[in-house]
């Protein structure tokens, strides 16, 4: 497995671009299954669940074309599977989109349970209960997934709890469907909008994306011919605004909306870091300008506080003035980071739910391994902020969801070297 080696202790400095959002792409891919003819995706992110979002696609007949390393043509057109072995979906937690597309479009399909990172239980029972309202048959035997209906017709929604994956399988699964299905108490993310501007944009009639309430009026067909370019990645460009601060740097974001940041940008001006936004709000400064103040943070789903912000955001509490606390609303799982952030000198307590940060003057480089994605990514920025060299290994989990980021990195002044082992 590779590594990153990193000799901390340089502020990052200069300009670094923002990819396609990988939430985004994982459920966009899935969704062309519902297309009737070729479609174009490009800004998609050369990441390894991408990657194994077009092989599922593949396994089941698509064609998929690369055209560069950030765009692909698909077809779907000669699809002829309806099954998708559990061996490849446990490596991904987004194959469960699989699901609701083949659903729709077959009424039928056989999918492995999902995998990913591991951060807490992770049900599917708001998607059971959507395409169950849908009209469909769901049975879960062991690791498979068997799904299936004689018809499927609009119907009303209502999430118990507000759920990404379940907001977009439901979509998936209606958008052929005879009638109208509305979905309350829908999630907001940004990538919810994206995966339905995609249908619209191939013929779907989705209303409300981004409110909690989705309207969608089923068509006969979506038919491919437009291109399509995927939303910037919000949590990559957190990322680096995490990264500019916890390492005292002034680092600027490109192609990203920063709109989708307002959650991350308050909280950073309030603990005393600088953010300033460009007029067309597709770029970010960030620059540190003392060291930051103690705060509180709660995760919320959008437009709170991400959750997949909370590993990286903890690194730069771990830095700040006094004591400071972060609330985890959305994974039970999410701070086993800290016990590797502890290593390089942090002072971080976890009861439950709740992480109390003592801050600290400085964080000290030594060997840690990332336990999830986002977990990773925060050890990497503690170690560019650490004084000395710091070891990350589980950098397998980094690469799902990030494309290059030793590379990205080390054009902002990190020195930062990856390790083939």
């Amino acid at each position: 497995m590779d590594k990153l080696l990193i000799k901390g202790g340089t502020p990052l400095r200069g300009t670094v671009s923002v990819n396609g959002a990988k939430n985004a792409a994982v459920a966009i891919i899935p969704a062309t299954i519902l297309i009737n003819g070729k479609c174009i995706i490009d800004n998609l992110p050369n990441i390894s669940d991408v990657k194994l979002c077009l092989e599922i696609l593949e396994s089941i007949g698509a064609k998929v074309s690369h055209l560069s390393p950030n765009e692909v043509e698909i077809d779907c057109s000669n699809i002829n599977k309806t099954d998708i072995p559990y061996e490849m979906t446990k490596k991904c937690r987004a194959s469960y989109y699989f699901i609701g597309s083949l659903l729709s479009r077959f009424k039928k399909c056989d999918v492995g349970s999902s995998g990913g990172c591991n951060i807490g239980a992770r049900p599917i029972d708001q998607h059971i209960k959507a395409f169950e309202l849908l009209g469909a048959k769901v049975d879960c035997e062991g690791v498979n997934i068997h799904v299936s209906a004689d018809e499927l017709k609009g119907n009303d929604i209502y999430f118990d709890i507000v759920s990404v994956g379940a907001t977009i399988n439901a979509m998936l699964a209606a958008v052929l469907v005879e009638g109208t299905t509305v979905i309350e108490n829908a999630a907001k993310e940004p990538h919810v909008v994206d995966v339905a501007n995609f249908l619209n944009t191939m013929g779907a009639n989705i209303r409300g994306a981004g409110t909690d309430v989705i309207k969608i009026t089923g068509v006969s067909e979506l038919v491919g011919g437009a291109p399509y370019s995927i939303v910037p990645d919000q949590i990559e460009a957190g990322t680096f605004m995490m990264a500019a601060a916890a390492s005292k740097g002034d680092v600027t974001i490109t192609n990203c909306i920063t709109k989708h940041l307002d959650s991350i940008s308050a909280k950073l001006v309030e603990i005393g870091i600088g953010v300033e936004e460009n007029d067309d709000g597709d770029e970010i400064r960030v620059y540190y300008t003392k060291r930051p103040t103690k705060t509180s943070i709660k995760t919320m789903p959008y437009p709170g506080f991400p959750t997949d912000m909370q590993p990286q955001a903890g690194v730069l509490l771990s830095l700040a003035e006094g004591t400071s606390y972060i609330h985890e609303g959305i994974w039970e799982s999410r701070f086993q980071y800290t016990e590797e952030l502890n290593k390089l000198g942090a002072k971080i307590n976890v009861n439950g739910k709740t992480a109390v940060f003592e801050g600290v003057e400085k964080l000290v480089g030594c060997p840690v391994s990332a336990c999830d994605l986002r977990a990773g990514a925060a050890l990497i920025i503690a170690g560019i902020a650490a004084t000395g060299t710091t070891e990350v290994s589980g950098i397998e989990y980094v690469d799902r969801g990030y494309e290059n980021i030793e590379e990205k990195f080390k054009s902002l002044g990190a020195d930062i070297t990856r390790i083939h082992e």
